[in-house]
Order: structure tokens, then C-alpha cells, then sequence
């Protein structure tokens, strides 16, 4: 008898403490994926990678195709250090928009 009355005074005690716990603490369960969202942050991560390469390589190629880089002592050649900093078109989204537009060409 006295058992079952202690056992009614924890549960109503607790019931008590239950109602005036926050509803979720920060690291406790909840209903965020966390593997969608690393996946989503990877492949956007590698998507603006692959934004920046392919332009950086169009850039190169348009600079050699208009021959802009073409060394002047000896026509024949290139200069390596004009390629790495020439910029063949105003802007970068325009190298992004060329290349994945002539993707195959």
C-alpha cells in the first residue's frame, strides 16, 4: 500500500518536472537530417569548385584561341605568365556561361 503511494507521488513528481522541461535542448534528438545537409554543403562545395575551374580553363582557352598570350620575341610560342593572369573576357560569368553552353565543341 505505502508502495503503491510513493510509487503515485514519483509519477505525479515527475510528471511535474516533465511538464517545466524545455522542449528540445541543442544535440538532443531531433528531427533535422544532418547526413542530407553534409551531402547538400559537399556537393554545392564541389559544384562552386567546378564552377571555378571551368572558368579558369575557358579564360585559358579563349586567351589562346584570340592569341592573346602569343610571345612577342618568338611568335611560334606562348608566354606561360600572360595565361596565368590574362583575362580574355569582361567577366567571369561570361567564361562560365561559353563553356557550358559549348560544352561539346
Amino acid at each position: 500500500m505505502q508502495m503503491q503511494m510513493s510509487e503515485e507521488k514519483e509519477k505525479d513528481l515527475m510528471s511535474m518536472y516533465r511538464e517545466t522541461r524545455p522542449r528540445e535542448f541543442f544535440g538532443e534528438k531531433g528531427n533535422t537530417n544532418h547526413l542530407a545537409w553534409s551531402v547538400l554543403v559537399v556537393l554545392l562545395a564541389l559544384a562552386f569548385w567546378l564552377a571555378v575551374a571551368l572558368t579558369a580553363a575557358e579564360n585559358q582557352r579563349h586567351a589562346l584561341e584570340t592569341k592573346a598570350c602569343q610571345d612577342r620575341v618568338f611568335p611560334a610560342e606562348i608566354d606561360m605568365s600572360c595565361l596565368k593572369q590574362v583575362k580574355s573576357r569582361d567577366h567571369w560569368w561570361q567564361h562560365l556561361g561559353h563553356a557550358l553552353v559549348h560544352l561539346g565543341s
